[in-house]
C-alpha cells in the first residue's frame, strides 16, 4: 500500500515498494510443479500445449503466475500458489491476533478509539480468496456479472475448474499499470478506464456492498485498444449497510463542503468515547473539508483524506466502524492506479456523477418488499403491543373527532391518537402497504 501513497514515503521509496506488487524474487518452477501434480494429477501436462516455466509473469509473496497455452491453444494465465504458504498466512494472522489481544489489555484507552481486533477481523475475513482459489474464483464470477456494462473494465475468464492452490484464466492484455506508459493510451481510454474504475467502486461500496479491496497498481492491466482488466479477487471487502449509507452521507457532506455535517454523519457511524471531543472534531473537520472539495488527483489524495478522518476522530475520542480501514486502503491503493493513468480526474466528481444511480438503488432497497417486511418485524418485536395499540388507534380515529391544535390551524389530528404509538403503527401501517402493493402486481 506504501507504493501508492506519496503523502507517506518518497518517490525513490515508492519504486522500490512497487515491485512488491508483482515482482518477488521468484522460486524455480519445479518447487512448485508438485502443487500441479497435488491438484490435478500426475497427468496435468496434458491439460496444456505449452507453460512458459521459465519467466514467470509475475511473482508475488502467495502465488506465481506463468503464461501457458491450453491443448486447444488458448492464451492463458496459470496462478499457483506457493507451497506452505497457507501455514505461513495462518501462524500470521494467530501472532496479530495475539498483538491485538496484548494491546486490548495494556492499553484499553487506545483500543476505545482504536479496536485492533475488529479491524483485524475485517482485514482477515477480506482475505479469505487468497489461500483458497475456488474463493477467488468464485469472486471473479461475481464480478464479472458487475462490470459486464462497463465499456473500458473488465476481468478475466476462468478457463478450467479452479482448485484450491491453482487458477487458470484467461490472459489479461497489455502490462500492469504500474509499468504501463500512459502515453499509448488515448485520452478515451485513460479517462474511461479511470472513470470506470472509480465508479465500480462506488457502486461496490454502496451499492453492491462487495469491493475489490486490492486494486493497487499491480493488479490493474492495461493495453490500447482493450477494456482495462481488474485480476487478483483474491482480497475481496463487504460492507453492512446501515454503514454504506452513512458513507454515501459522509461523501455527500465531503463534496458540499460541509465539514460540521461530515463530522456528525461520522460520528453516528462510530462510537464516542465518554472523553470524546465533538467540538474539537467539528473545527478538525471544518478545516480539512474545503481542501477536499472538487480537488483532483494531482490536488489531493482523496485515500489520504479518508485516512485523515479517521486519524482526526482517533485523537478526538471517537471509534469509527472498523471496517473504514479497509476502505481508506482500497481507496488509497485505487488512487495510485488512477493517479498513473488519469491524474487530473477528480473524485468527488465521479461521485456526483453516479449519485442519481445510488441514490435510486439504496430507494429501490429501502422500498422493497423485504425491508418492508424487516420494518416491519423489528417494530413488533421492538413494541410487543403494536397490534393491539393500532386496534386502539383506529378506534379512536372512529370515535373521536378531529381538533385543531393550538397553534398549528392546518393540521388535523385525532385527540388521542398521538405520541411514539402513532409513529410505530404508522410505519406498521406503511410496511404493510408496500407489501400488499407488490403483491397485488
Amino acid at each position: 500500500m506504501l507504493s501508492t501513497r506519496p503523502d507517506f514515503v518518497p518517490p525513490a521509496m515508492i519504486e522500490e515498494f512497487g515491485r512488491l506488487h508483482d515482482q518477488v524474487t521468484p522460486v524455480p518452477f519445479h518447487e512448485l510443479e508438485p502443487v500441479l501434480v497435488q491438484d490435478f494429477g500426475a497427468r496435468w501436462p496434458r491439460l496444456f500445449r505449452e507453460i512458459d516455466t521459465d519467466t514467470p509473469l509475475g511473482a508475488a509473496s502467495l502465488a506465481q503466475v506463468y503464461r501457458a497455452e491450453l491443448a486447444d491453444g488458448t492464451p492463458t494465465a496459470v496462478k499457483i500458489q506457493r507451497p506452505g504458504v497457507e501455514s505461513v498466512m495462518a501462524q500470521d494472522m494467530a501472532l496479530l491476533r495475539r498483538t491485538a489481544g496484548l494491546v486490548r489489555r495494556i492499553a484499553p484507552r487506545f483500543t476505545a478509539v482504536i479496536d485492533l481486533p475488529a479491524m483485524l477481523g475485517v482485514l482477515f475475513d477480506a482475505m479469505d480468496g487468497e489461500s483458497d482459489f475456488r474463493k477467488e474464483a468464485a469472486h471473479m464470477r461475481t464480478a464479472l456479472g458487475l462490470t459486464e456494462d462497463f465499456k473500458h473494465l473488465t476481468v478475466p475468464l476462468l478457463l478450467l475448474d479452479p482448485t484450491r492452490r491453482v487458477l487458470v484464466q484467461s490472459l489479461a492484455p497489455g502490462t500492469s499499470v504500474h509499468t504501463a506508459d500512459p502515453g499509448e493510451l488515448t485520452a478515451d481510454e485513460r479517462t474511461g478506464i479511470a472513470r470506470d474504475l472509480m465508479t465500480l467502486m462506488f457502486r461496490g461500496f454502496f451499492l453492491d456492498r462487495y469491493f475489490h479491496a486490492d486494486p493497487h497498481p499491480g493488479n490493474i492491466f492495461v493495453a490500447p485498444g482493450h477494456p482495462a482488466h481488474l485480476i487478483d479477487w483474491g482480497m475481496v471487502g463487504r460492507v453492512e449497510s446501515n454503514v454504506s449509507r452513512s458513507l454515501v452521507l459522509a461523501l455527500l457532506n465531503v463534496a458540499a463542503n460541509d465539514g460540521t455535517g461530515l463530522a456528525k454523519t461520522w460520528t453516528e457511524m462510530g462510537h464516542p468515547t465518554p472523553w470524546a471531543d465533538l467540538a474539537g472534531f467539528r473545527t478538525d473537520m471544518a478545516a480539512l473539508v474545503p481542501k477536499a472539495t472538487s480537488a483532483s488527483l494531482e490536488e489531493l489524495n482523496f485515500g489520504v483524506t479518508l485516512t485523515a478522518v479517521l486519524t482526526h476522530a482517533t485523537r478526538r475520542g471517537i471509534q469509527s466502524s472498523p471496517v473504514i480501514a479497509l476502505l481508506g486502503k482500497a481507496f488509497a491503493n485505487l488512487e495510485g492506479s488512477i493517479r498513473h493513468l488519469c491524474p487530473e480526474l477528480s473524485i468527488t466528481d465521479i461521485f456526483g456523477e453516479n449519485l442519481r444511480t445510488i441514490m435510486f438503488g439504496l430507494a429501490q432497497e429501502t422500498l422493497s418488499e423485504q425491508q418492508a417486511a424487516r420494518t416491519a418485524l423489528e417494530l413488533m418485536i421492538a413494541a410487543p403491543g403494536n397490534l393491539q395499540q393500532g386496534r386502539e388507534i383506529l378506534r379512536n380515529l372512529a370515535n373521536h373527532p378531529y381538533t385543531q391544535p393550538p397553534g398549528n390551524r392546518n393540521s388535523l389530528q385525532p385527540q388521542q391518537a398521538t405520541g411514539p404509538r402513532t409513529h410505530t403503527s404508522a410505519a406498521l401501517v406503511l410496511a404493510a402497504a408496500i407489501i400488499w402493493n407488490r403483491r397485488g402486481k
